[in-house]
C-alpha cells in the first residue's frame, strides 16, 4: 500500500484534539493511559464502553474526566436495586394550566451517559437502557423520543461484590462495544497519585480541549482509515476460532466455549482497530492495532461452558489462546 504524505498529516491534524484530552486528562489521572484510549476509542466509533474493576480504581473519576475535556453534556447515574425506568428515562406529567400531559425528560437525555454500577439495576431498567444503547432513543408513553448525537453510556461494574446486583443479560453485554478491565496501578502510580490526591480538596479542574464538531470530523476520517484485505481476514479468523477452535487448531478449548462471539465481534474489532490507529495519526490499521484491541472487544462475547468455569478457565485466558494461534498476517 502507497501511503499518501497529505493523507497522513490531515491525520495526523484532525486527530491532534485527542493528543490534547489525553495530556488534559493525565494531569489529573495518574496512569490508566490504556483506559483513557478505550474510552477515545468508543467516542470515535460511537460505540458503548463497560469498565469493569474493584472499587477505588477511579472509574468514575477517568469517565467524568473524559467527558468534561468535551463541550457535551454529561450526567451521572447510580444504579441502585430500587431503581425504575423512569428513573433513567423521564416521565411525563400532568399540566394543570392547559390541561394536558407533558415529557419531562430522564437522565439519558446527555451526550455522555456514566452509568455507575449498572449490574445493581433490575431487569425492567436495563430494558430500558437496552432500547436507548441500541436504537438511540427511549419510549414515555406513547412517545418515541430521540437521544442527542452523541449519545454515549459509560458504565462501570464491580467483579468481586455481587449481594444486591443482577448480571448483565448477554444481550446487552454484547451492546457494549468494549469490555475494558481496569487493572491497579502500579507502584510508581500509586505513589504518585498518592503525592497528588492524598489532601482534603484535591484539585479536579479540567478543562475543555475539543467540540462535538471535531469529534463527528474525527468520525468521518475513521471511516477512512485503510483496512487491508489480509486485515479484514486476520479479524474473521480470530472471531472463527471462538466459534469453531477445532478447525483453528484449538480443540482443546471445544468443550470450554458455550458461544462464541458473534459477527458483531468482527464489526467492533475492525472498526476499534481503525480508531487505534486513528489515535496514534496513522491512516492504516496493521496487526498490531488489532491485539491492542481484542480482548477488550471478545471477552464479552465469548459465553463459557459450565465445565471452564468448574476449571478456573476465564475468557482472557481463552483470548490469550485464539491469539496466540491465529497467525498474524
Amino acid at each position: 500500500m502507497m501511503v499518501n504524505s497529505n493523507d497522513v498529516r490531515r491525520f495526523e491534524a484532525e486527530s491532534r484534539f485527542l493528543r490534547k484530552i489525553r495530556e488534559e486528562v493525565a494531569g489529573l489521572i495518574v496512569g490508566q493511559d490504556a483506559l483513557v484510549d478505550r474510552l477515545l476509542i468508543g467516542l470515535l466509533c460511537n460505540g458503548h464502553i463497560l469498565l469493569e474493576g474493584v472499587p477505588g480504581l477511579a472509574k468514575s473519576l477517568i469517565v467524568q474526566t473524559v467527558a468534561r475535556c468535551l463541550s457535551a453534556s454529561f450526567h451521572r447515574i447510580q444504579f441502585t436495586p430500587d431503581l425504575l425506568p423512569a428513573d433513567l428515562t423521564g416521565t411525563r406529567i400532568f399540566n394543570k394550566e392547559n390541561a394536558d400531559f407533558s415529557v419531562r425528560p430522564g437522565p439519558l437525555f446527555a451526550n455522555i451517559v456514566l452509568a455507575d454500577e449498572i449490574n445493581r439495576a433490575p431487569a425492567k431498567v436495563q430494558s430500558a437502557l437496552l432500547e436507548a444503547m441500541q436504537e438511540r432513543q427511549v419510549t414515555i408513553g406513547e412517545d418515541s423520543l430521540p437521544l442527542p448525537d452523541p449519545f454515549l453510556v459509560f458504565a462501570t461494574q464491580n467483579p468481586i461484590e455481587q449481594e444486591g446486583t443482577y448480571p448483565l443479560p448477554e444481550a446487552q453485554a454484547d451492546r457494549f462495544f468494549l469490555k475494558v478491565a481496569v487493572p491497579y496501578p502500579t507502584r510508581e502510580e500509586e505513589q504518585l497519585i498518592v503525592d497528588r490526591m492524598a489532601r482534603v480538596d484535591p484539585d479536579l479542574s479540567v478543562e475543555p480541549q475539543a467540540s462535538l464538531e471535531e469529534v463527528k470530523s474525527a468520525r468521518a476520517a475513521v471511516n477512512g482509515i485503510y483496512v487491508d484485505p489480509k486485515i479484514r481476514d486476520y479479524v474473521v479468523d480470530i472471531v472463527l476460532a471462538t466459534r469453531e477452535p477445532a478447525a483453528a487448531g484449538l480443540g482443546e478449548l471445544t468443550a470450554q466455549i458455550e458461544y462464541g462471539a458473534s459477527p458483531r465481534a468482527s464489526i467492533a474489532m475492525v472498526l476499534a482497530s481503525r480508531a487505534a490507529a486513528f489515535l496514534q495519526g496513522r491512516d492504516y490499521v496493521t496487526p498490531r492495532d488489532v491485539k491492542a484491541v481484542g480482548a477488550d472487544v471478545l471477552r464479552h462475547r465469548i459465553i463459557l461452558s459450565y465445565e471452564a468455569e468448574a476449571e478456573g478457565v476465564t475468557a482472557e485466558d481463552v483470548v490469550s489462546r485464539v491469539f496466540s494461534a491465529v497467525e498474524v498476517p
